[in-house]
C-alpha cells in the first residue's frame, strides 16, 4: 500500500488542476474574509457594523476565519480534488494498466484515501496561513494588539477543519467511484453543495418541520453547526448552529467511515471500465 501511497501523492503534486485549486481556495477565503470587509472598514462603507467588522478581522479570531467557509465553498473545492483522486483513473482510462503492475484494487483505493486525507490537511493548513499573515497586517495596519488564539483552540480548529474538508474529500471519491467518471461527480457534488442544501435549510426547513429534523443528520448541517461552535462567523453561507459540537463530530466521522467503506465496496464489485 506504501507503494501506491508514494505514487498517488507524485500524481496529485504534478497535477496543476490540485494548485490551482488550492490557489482558487485562498483567493475566496482570503478575499470575502479579509479583503472585503477590511476595504469597506478604510473606505468608510461598512454600514452599522463598521464598529464590530475590525475585531472580526484581528488574529485572535483566527480559527473560526480559517474554518468558515468549508462547509459550503471551500468544501466544493476539496470536493473536487477528492472526485480528481478517485475519478481520475476513470479519465484516463488507466484502472488496467496500474492493476497490471501487482497492487490490489482495495490497495490502490487505499492509497488514493491517504493522499486524500493528506491533500485536505495541506488546504486547511494553507488557509489557516493566509489567515494568520492577513490578520497580522490588518491588525498591523490598524494599530491593534496581536493577539493569537492558545495553541489547544488552533488544534481544535484545524482538527476540526481537517474532519470537515476530508468528509467532503471521500464525498467526491465515492460519487467518483459510484460513477466512473470526473465530470458528473463533480456537477452533482458542486449541486447538491451550493444549491441542494442551502435550499434545505433556507425554503423547507422553515416551513416542514420534518425537514428541519432531517437537517440534523445531513454532512452540511453537522459541519455548520462544528466549524460554529469554534467562532466560525454565524452570517457566513452554511455557519448554523442546529446541533452540538459533540453530537457534529460524530455525525461527520460516521459519513466519512460510510463514505470510505461504500467507495471501497463499489470499487471491488464493480467493472472498472
Amino acid at each position: 500500500m506504501s507503494r501506491s501511497w508514494s505514487a498517488e501523492i507524485v500524481k496529485l503534486v504534478r497535477r496543476p488542476a490540485f494548485w490551482l485549486l488550492i490557489g482558487i481556495a485562498l483567493v475566496i477565503s482570503l478575499t470575502f474574509t479579509y479583503l472585503l470587509p477590511y476595504a469597506a472598514i478604510v473606505g468608510g462603507t461598512g454600514g452599522p457594523n463598521s464598529d464590530r467588522t475590525l475585531p472580526m478581522l484581528l488574529p485572535d479570531q483566527l480559527v473560526g476565519n480559517s474554518i468558515g467557509g468549508l462547509p459550503i465553498f471551500l468544501g466544493a473545492i476539496v470536493l473536487i480534488i477528492g472526485v480528481l483522486v478517485v475519478g481520475g483513473e476513470y479519465g484516463w482510462g488507466t484502472w488496467k494498466t496500474i492493476l497490471t503492475q501487482g497492487p490490489t484494487r482495495l490497495e490502490v483505493y487505499a492509497g488514493k484515501l491517504f493522499t486524500l486525507a493528506a491533500a485536505a490537511l495541506v488546504v486547511v493548513l494553507a488557509v489557516f496561513a493566509v489567515g494568520a499573515a492577513a490578520s497580522s497586517l490588518v491588525a498591523v495596519a490598524e494599530s491593534q494588539p496581536v493577539r493569537w488564539p492558545s495553541g489547544g483552540d488552533l488544534l481544535a480548529g484545524v482538527g476540526a477543519g481537517w474532519l470537515v474538508a476530508v468528509t467532503w474529500a471521500m464525498l467526491g471519491g465515492v460519487l467518483a467511484v459510484a460513477m466512473r467518471s470526473v465530470a458528473l461527480p463533480v456537477g452533482l457534488g458542486l449541486v447538491w453543495l451550493l444549491a441542494v442544501q442551502n435550499l434545505l435549510a433556507g425554503v423547507a426547513a422553515p416551513l416542514l418541520d420534518w425537514v428541519a429534523e432531517l437537517q440534523k443528520g445531513l454532512p452540511g448541517p453537522n459541519a455548520g453547526s462544528l466549524v460554529a461552535a469554534l467562532g466560525a462567523p454565524s452570517d457566513t453561507p452554511g455557519v448554523a448552529a442546529t446541533v452540538g459540537a459533540g453530537q457534529a463530530t460524530l455525525v461527520l466521522a460516521g459519513y466519512l467511515v460510510a463514505f470510505v467503506l461504500l467507495g471501497g465496496l463499489l470499487l471491488q464489485r464493480r467493472d472498472i471500465a
